[in-house]
């Protein structure tokens, strides 16, 4: 218990006078809690096969984003009209399509469907299928995307938008939220 103490000086006198309205209240009484909700239950570990397809989803991911930044770079510089930055942005497009086909191709050997449940299983196969797709157009994209920057980059959107409502259906089903 706290005692708050004033000190007055008379004289040479210390005079200390407790002070009545410092009191610590008394702690309230105990209360029974109310009825507390269960524990959650702990969430379920990946198997090491489920963690090696997430690690190959994120190596995937990864050239997934070089195409996206390719594919910015190029729709920015196209809204200039300026013909030699438009073929230095298409080039670039294709070097990152290079860049990005090592990713997708390195990530999608660790991704097996096989490893998750019936339920998840599918959203599972329909994401590595986005995953060839994309391997393949970055092949394509590689090989044109300097001579013929336009179209190539259409139909590089119309695969990543498709690996991206695969990816979203996947995080779905396992249970994690979406970006």
């Amino acid at each position: 218990m706290r005692l708050w103490v004033t000190a007055l000086l008379v004289g040479e006198v210390i005079l200390a006078l407790p002070l009545s309205g410092q009191e610590p209240t008394p702690p309230p009484p105990e209360s029974v809690p109310a009825a507390t909700p269960p524990p959650a239950p702990a969430p379920v570990l990946p198997s090491p096969g489920q963690e090696r397809y997430l690690q190959g989803l994120r190596t995937a991911g990864r050239g997934v984003a070089q195409i996206k930044d390719g594919m910015s770079r190029l729709s920015r510089v196209q809204a200039g009209r300026d013909t030699t930055q438009i073929r230095q942005a298409a080039r670039r497009l294709g070097g990152l399509c290079s860049a990005a086909r090592g990713f997708l191709t390195s990530g999608r050997g660790r991704m097996e469907p096989a490893v998750y449940e019936a339920p998840v299983r599918r959203p599972a196969r329909d994401l590595v299928l986005q995953v060839d797709s994309l391997s393949l157009m970055a092949k394509e994209c590689q090989l044109t995307a300097g001579r013929s920057p336009g179209p190539v980059a259409a139909r590089l959107l119309t695969r990543v938008r498709a690996y991206e409502g695969a990816l979203a259906a996947f995080r779905t089903a396992i249970g994690l939220p979406n970006k």
